[in-house]
């Protein structure tokens, strides 16, 4: 199962890629087995040398015993020293921001693919979707021809 983050993929260009662990609880991640994540307005951020994920929204699972769950909580990644270090030099100074991609599990555990993505133009997200909705007549012409 993977979860894609739409909105990121929408209002990004993503240059570059990595998988990250994530530390979750126990009823977060029969939460998200469910499939009940929504990463729309999330993003990554580097505090103190470690990466967390903000704004991720997990909610409560129904059987859950923990009735004081914040569902917005920072969920911390786990990235190498030089992984991070990496990051951070990558990301400051420059107009570059760290998304989260998607999260899928591997290995019964969950990984975060965390994007290093620069904001696209508004002439970008409507030429992407003309080319988008002129690939999908084209098909349809096939398809209404055959």
């Amino acid at each position: 199962m993977r979860i894609i983050n739409k909105k990121a993929l929408h209002n990004y260009h993503i240059l570059e890629q990595l998988e990250a662990g994530i530390v979750l609880s126990g009823a977060e991640v029969k939460s998200i087995r469910t499939g009940r994540i929504d990463l729309g307005e999330s993003y990554v951020r580097i505090l103190n040398r470690e990466a967390y994920l903000v704004n991720a929204n997990i909610p409560r699972y129904n059987q859950a015993a923990d009735k004081e769950y914040d569902a917005q909580k920072s969920r911390k990644l786990l990235l190498h020293k030089h992984q991070i270090s990496s990051l951070i030099g990558k990301v400051s100074g420059k107009s570059v921001t760290l998304v989260p991609v998607s999260i899928y599990e591997k290995n019964n555990r969950f990984k975060v693919e965390v994007g290093l993505a620069r904001s696209k133009k508004e002439f970008d997200k409507r030429k992407i979707i003309k080319e988008r909705d002129h690939a999908r007549r084209v098909e349809q012409e096939l398809r209404g021809k055959e």
